[in-house]
């Protein structure tokens, strides 16, 4: 009998710790969900009590703010205002000078891009490839919030390229559809860790 009683506190600890272990935000299901402006709109996808774009009807604009290029009205008690950049001004933030850029996963592979002037904000999807550039003549300067205690960089070439040991020349052959010269020429160029 104390054998059953020790079996089923053995499987109650370990029910407990494994939904421990599960106490996550769980990994968005598609790359993105655009918002409506108007929460009464019937014309998208409805998902937890909000209502969203069909991706496919997404475009830049989505992820983009401009309001951070005026300054707010200081002129209160407290001596200060607050402009929020959440989902609520950039309706594709549901989960940030220059041209700002990501693509969706397969097999759309869309390109979103958008130049952004001083004080905009472009929001990224979570996991998705994106990229910057600097189209302009002056040095530019990007802040950047993540949702991770401790976030990296992943530079694409550096990864794919530039690994220790390298990725096999067959593998990146096929996977990039070139000739092996091409690979090995990519391969054996430095790569700049801008981290």
């Amino acid at each position: 009998m104390a054998n059953i009683h020790y079996f089923t506190l053995t499987i109650a600890i370990l029910a407990l710790t494994s939904s421990l272990a599960y106490a996550s935000d769980p990994s968005p299901l598609q790359d993105f969900c655009v918002a409506f402006k108007d929460s009464n709109s019937k014309a998208g996808v409805s998902v937890d009590g909000k209502s969203y774009k069909n991706p496919k009807f997404a475009k830049a604009d989505d992820f983009f703010f401009s309001g951070l290029r005026n300054a707010g009205n200081t002129s209160n008690p407290v001596g200060s205002a607050v402009t929020q950049a959440n989902v609520v001004q950039i309706l594709g933030l549901k989960h940030t000078w220059n041209l700002f850029s990501f693509v969706t996963s397969n097999p759309d592979n869309r390109l979103f891009t958008k130049v952004l002037n001083k004080g905009d904000v472009f929001g990224f999807p979570e996991g998705l490839i994106h990229f910057q550039l600097n189209v302009g003549k002056t040095n530019a300067i990007a802040i950047a919030g993540l949702s991770s205690q401790n976030p990296r960089v992943i530079t694409i070439a550096n990864a794919v390229f530039g690994s220790n040991p390298p990725i096999s020349v067959d593998v990146l052959t096929k996977a990039f559809q070139v000739d092996k010269n091409v690979i090995n020429y990519l391969q054996a160029q430095f790569w700049w860790d801008n981290n």
